[in-house]
């Protein structure tokens, strides 16, 4: 039996348990998550952490200053990260309406890497550096 799995039902037995003793009247639902690619990803890069750090900072700030519904963002990113700029994006702003087993829903639009075409700039920027960037493997 996987771990979480055997923990999640051990939690609900016991809640089970105090709910017919009366000591508890809450609601619980286990929800799992598979690491696959990012369990088998490699270490991050300093890049990765510093723009994690950027990321984690810039959610902290929105939300000392009361704005929920925001999602933290980074720009400038091709740039030294004393020049990164950090901000904040209404969720909302990245939302559209999907139908979805029968209901419409507001779902964040799926955002694919384009290749070609007015919004390739990242990756032709990313393309110009990448092979001076990879670690040669023999």
């Amino acid at each position: 039996i996987e771990t979480e799995k055997l923990l999640a039902a051990t939690v609900t037995a016991e809640l089970e348990r105090r709910r017919a003793a009366g000591s508890y009247a809450g609601s619980f639902k286990a929800q799992f998550h598979a690491y696959g690619y990012e369990g088998r990803a490699g270490l991050p890069t300093i890049f990765d952490a510093a723009y994690c750090y950027a990321l984690g900072a810039t959610s902290v700030a929105l939300l000392a200053n009361g704005l929920s519904g925001y999602i933290a963002s980074v720009r400038n990113l091709l740039a030294p990260a004393s020049e990164w700029q950090c901000g904040g994006v209404p969720i909302t702003s990245l939302c559209v309406i999907e139908r979805r087993k029968g209901k419409d829903k507001p779902v964040i639009r799926k955002a694919l890497v384009e290749l070609d075409g007015p919004m390739s700039q990242p990756f032709m920027a990313f393309k110009k550096i990448r092979d001076a960037r990879s670690t040669p493997t023999t």
